[in-house]
């Protein structure tokens, strides 16, 4: 599958595909900086305030956590007010990995390292993300912030200690997350391959949710292994590529991922080739705390090349605060 341009996305709700045209949110004025923001809210009832900046058209799209979520059929109820709030198509995203990452209940009940060990992993992918999009679609989301693409280094560390990497070898991710892309997008629910340039090498205990981390491996390991997989998901068309927030010396000793041009323009629009929405990771999480308020991540973020930022703290103020430095930025 061609790979889509990156003003363009898939948005499915209610079992209808609709084609997301971005273009006019990538050169919309300063005032509708928001449509570069994904927003979060607290408990299961949306917030009147975030539904009129919905209706406003301010809003780029929602994340949903499991605090929001009761069943498939109330998130679905949600998402169709959402819907009908909005003047345009909204990204409603959410994190369903399988294993312990399921934010809806109804599966896919596999981790990815049991994915990885299947005889086929391929096979047990591609049902992975069949069921994975069957969830959604009943649950009227429009995008899954899966798969992770990290290839482990060791038994236990950060990955693999909760079963999120496919495999150590790079061959293996890439097949299992082209398979999980392919069926996620084929029944029109949009992919993420996460977190670029990968976090498989992240030791036991580093987490970039709680605080910094680095990983310092030469620019050949890191393109040769960990940006391997990346190359699987382009050439499977997978629509949105998340950020990481680790920083990678030997890419840019000075930001993280999320927040470099070398590693976003350089080596994942150039070099591997990626034409679609690169979104953040958390913008709140503790390994960007050094890096200033939220505003002044959300700017560094987009003048990286981020084209969405996810902002999970479940406080709309939180995604107000992003929108308002863009704004001022001109961006």
């Amino acid at each position: 599958m061609a790979n889509l341009d990156r003003r363009t996305f898939l948005a499915a709700g209610a079992g209808t595909a609709l084609t997301v045209l971005a273009a006019g949110r990538a050169s919309a004025a300063p005032s509708n900086a928001g449509q570069k923001v994904v927003y979060s809210y607290p408990g299961l009832t949306p917030p009147a305030e975030l539904l009129t900046k919905v209706s406003k058209g301010q809003v780029g799209g929602v994340i949903f956590f499991s605090d929001n979520v009761s069943s498939a059929g109330q998130l679905a109820s949600v998402a169709a007010e959402f819907r009908k709030a909005s003047p345009g198509p909204l990204a409603l995203l959410v994190d369903q990995e399988g294993g312990e990452v399921n934010r809806i209940p109804g599966g896919p009940g596999l981790s990815a390292k049991q994915v990885g060990a299947a005889a086929n992993p391929a096979a047990s992918a591609r049902s992975q993300g069949a069921t994975a999009a069957a969830v959604l679609r009943g649950a009227g989301m429009s995008g899954d912030l899966a798969p992770v693409l990290g290839v482990y280094r060791s038994a236990g560390d950060f990955l693999d200690s909760a079963g999120r990497s496919f495999s150590s070898d790079p061959a293996v991710v890439g097949q299992a997350g082209a398979a999980f892309i392919s069926a996620l997008q084929g029944a029109g629910i949009s992919a993420c391959a996460k977190h670029f340039p990968g976090l498989g090498a992240a030791s036991a205990g580093a987490d970039t949710d709680t605080g910094p981390v680095t990983i310092d491996l030469p620019a050949a390991t890191l393109e040769s292994i960990d940006m391997a997989p990346y190359r699987a998901a382009v050439a499977a068309g997978v629509r949105m590529v998340m950020t990481s927030w680790a920083v990678y010396p030997a890419l840019d000793p000075a930001n993280p991922a999320g927040m470099s041009r070398t590693v976003i323009q350089t080596y994942l629009r150039g070099r591997i080739g990626f034409r679609g929405t690169v979104i953040t990771d958390a913008l709140e999480a503790g390994a960007v705390a050094r890096y200033g308020s939220t505003g002044n991540r959300a700017v560094a973020a987009v003048r990286a090349g981020a084209d969405l930022l996810c902002c999970s703290s479940r406080d709309v103020a939180q995604g107000d605060e992003a929108a308002a430095a863009l704004a001022a930025a001109g961006l």
